[in-house]
């Protein structure tokens, strides 16, 4: 009686595996590195602020028009800090589900 040890079936060994494993595992990887290279911006009021952040969502910057700036009314100013903030996370959300986007069914493996 032959015993099968891999279990995999299909022919695929344990080296294998192990090998397209670290191959994924190195292209997510540079995936990753790219997401805190790249940068998206978002804005709100067209330009009046502007927020710069990396793919992995850290701030890198915050730019202010004077326009913007209205000192009786900060809450219009701090409202638009808000959506312009959003909206450089729905860019970088985007560019993550782009470079990422074929890893999402890895489950634990990663």
């Amino acid at each position: 009686m032959a015993y099968n040890h891999g279990g995999f079936g299909g022919g695929m060994n344990m080296s294998a595996l192990m090998n397209q494993a670290r191959k994924m595992q190195e292209q997510m990887m540079k995936a990753q590195e790219e997401l805190a290279e790249a940068e998206v911006v978002g804005k709100a009021a067209g330009d009046m602020v502007t927020v710069t952040m990396n793919g992995k969502k850290e701030i890198k910057s915050v730019k202010l028009s004077k326009s913007a700036v209205d000192p009786d009314d900060v809450e219009m100013l701090e409202d638009l800090i808000v959506v312009a903030i959003k909206d450089a996370s729905a860019k970088a959300d985007e560019l993550s589900k782009e470079k990422l986007g074929g890893f999402s069914g890895m489950g634990g493996l990663m």
